[in-house]
């Protein structure tokens, strides 16, 4: 496993090793407070003789060894074999951490063999146990803080074993077992998740085992605002959760493990603000209202319910309705200016789209993907309403839907196609070559045929690549290679194409869509996001949500790939 890409973690913990991208250091990470918070605490240097070395690293799921280049049989091996604990053991060599520190950092000692430091600047506590060998500690102190902290484990090059736990107020007074045990206890975690992941067929045996340690490794425990496990996006740098791309991870843990995938959407529910909308994103420590996502949330829970009986038990259903009717109506109240208007988006990012096209004029926005979203949304409300006997609620949704479904094609559609306005203005947007422009076929099931069948036939003539749909068509003038939502392909709204093809009955184009998307996870890995047409990982190439909705597809679509030519 490439750490320079795929950070090395794992399940429930915020410690993360990666290789630095400007220094090309190999570096411990710690993930509280979120991306927008530094995350390196410290860079780590394999020493001999009390001098660096050349080192290659050897990475599996679960362990990390650090080789001395010209001599394998010295080496140091750390494994996360807790939630809060890093183990470490070193053969022949010594293993240097320095710390990348703030004024107010301390170190200092704690008992025979330990060592506390305070992380003022992450709100967390370190302590460093040496349970065998020795260590040189070097941090003078400087009035309010040490100068400098070096941890230098082993330094006669023995052999060394030590852990390595965080916590937030005092040490939990830890009896650690032996490093062996400690490792094959992580290795069975991961087994068994590896085996609870989606089963696929042997030419995409390589993506699913990307796929399953990604999701695994990026999940963090409950603590501050996050009142659950939550999945990350990445420990990349986007670690936080987002409040569409919780929707896609949460639907891929639905069959195998419901409770995580409940947790998923519960995080945001919990912090729900009054007016109804939910935060952007939430971490440990903070979390943000200023922008928001796109209304997909009833669709992700129906789409849970036909995986597990326990998304329909009635309490869950009611719970889930309550919140997703307040989450419904803040868009309907609170996003435009009355009724004869659509809701729009203040900012690109309330779309999920950040920068696509349709939002260079400027803001607000009315997008036809918004109105589909909550006409399915509310359609959606309507039948669980009916199903919890709530009658009236469920008339209320249906004509509240087929208002806003006749708002819809008054205004944003036109000369034959779905077009976006520029609301101060009240004019349509000339950019008219994004993807957005095309997701009202998600409720296909309203549409004319004819309308339906232009949206398909679009996808297909204008936007499909070798790889899949491009964000922006490839033949607009704005597509832009490496361009975000200009043009590279994203997992989500491929599996938002998907599904609305194949509930509208265009089973030929999901199919070759889906396959397309599995052979570029081939390519790409599970990025970010993807250029189209040579199917390169593009931004962050270690996500969760591009992992669920490959596992999602992998388990969708059996039909072998030579059956498609």
């Amino acid at each position: 496993m490439d750490i320079s890409n795929i950070p090395f973690s794992r399940y429930g913990s915020y410690f993360a090793f990666s290789i630095d991208r400007t220094t090309n250091e190999l570096v411990l990470r710690d993930l509280h407070g979120g991306d927008e918070a530094p995350s390196i605490i410290f860079s780590l240097q394999l020493m001999k003789g009390g001098l660096p070395v050349s080192y290659d690293l050897e990475v599996t799921e679960t362990r990390l060894r650090i080789v001395h280049r010209h001599n394998h049989s010295a080496y140091a091996e750390l494994c996360i074999s807790d939630e809060n604990i890093i183990r470490g053991q070193l053969v022949g060599v010594s293993l240097q951490l320095i710390a990348t520190k703030s004024r107010y950092d301390s170190l200092m000692p704690y008992g025979p063999n330990q060592w506390e430091y305070h992380l003022y600047s992450k709100e967390i506590k370190l302590m460093f146990s040496l349970l065998d060998g020795e260590a040189d500690i070097r941090a003078p102190w400087k009035v309010v803080g040490n100068e400098g902290i070096e941890i230098t484990l082993n330094h006669n090059d023995g052999e060394c074993n030590f852990a390595i736990e965080s916590y937030k107020t005092i040490w939990p007074k830890t009896t650690y077992d032996d490093y062996a045990q400690a490792c094959q206890r992580v290795e069975r975690e991961y087994e068994r998740w590896l085996q609870n992941m989606s089963k696929v067929s042997e030419r995409y045996g390589p993506s699913r085992k990307l796929a399953s340690y990604i999701t695994w490794s990026c999940v963090v425990h409950a603590e501050g605002q996050l009142t659950n496990y939550a999945m990350y996006m990445s420990k990349n740098w986007m670690f936080n959760i987002w409040s569409w791309d919780n929707c896609f991870n949460a639907m891929m843990l639905s069959s195998n493990y419901p409770e995580l995938a409940m947790a998923q959407l519960d995080i945001f529910i919990t912090h729900q603000d009054h007016s109804g909308i939910y935060a952007d994103f939430i971490n440990d420590k903070f979390l943000s209202f200023n922008c928001c996502k796109p209304p997909i949330h009833a669709w992700a829970f129906n789409n849970m319910r036909k995986q597990h009986p326990f998304f329909n038990d009635p309490v869950v259903v009611a719970r889930v309705y309550d919140s997703l009717k307040r989450a419904t109506n803040y868009w309907l109240e609170h996003r435009r200016t009355d009724t004869s208007r659509l809701p729009v988006y203040n900012h690109g990012n309330d779309s999920g789209w950040d920068n696509a096209s349709i939002f260079h004029d400027g803001i607000p926005v009315e997008a036809p993907d918004l109105a589909a979203h909550l006409i399915r949304q509310m359609d959606l409300l309507s039948s669980m309403a009916t199903e919890l006997q709530q009658k009236e609620e469920a008339r209320e949704w249906k004509d509240k839907a087929d208002q806003l479904y006749e708002l819809l094609m008054e205004r944003l559609y036109s000369n034959g196609r779905f077009v976006a306005r520029y609301a101060p203005e009240d004019r349509i947007i000339e950019h008219q070559d994004s993807l957005i422009l095309m997701m009202p076929l998600v409720i296909g099931y309203r549409l004319p045929r004819n309308i339906a069948d232009d949206l398909a036939n679009t996808l297909a003539n204008r936007f499909e690549t070798t790889y899949g749909l491009c964000t922006e068509s490839h033949v607009s003038p704005l597509y832009k290679e490496n361009g975000y939502w200009l043009g590279p392909i994203w997992a989500p709204v491929t599996y938002l194409f998907i599904d609305a093809l194949r509930d509208s009955g265009y089973n030929e184009l999901a199919t070759r869509l889906a396959f397309k998307f599995m052979e570029l996870t081939l390519v790409g890995g599970m990025a970010e996001n993807f250029d189209p047409f040579n199917g390169k990982g593009l931004v962050d190439p270690a996500f969760t949500w591009t992992s669920s909705v490959f596992l999602m597809l992998a388990e969708q679509f059996t039909i072998p790939l030579e059956d498609l030519t």
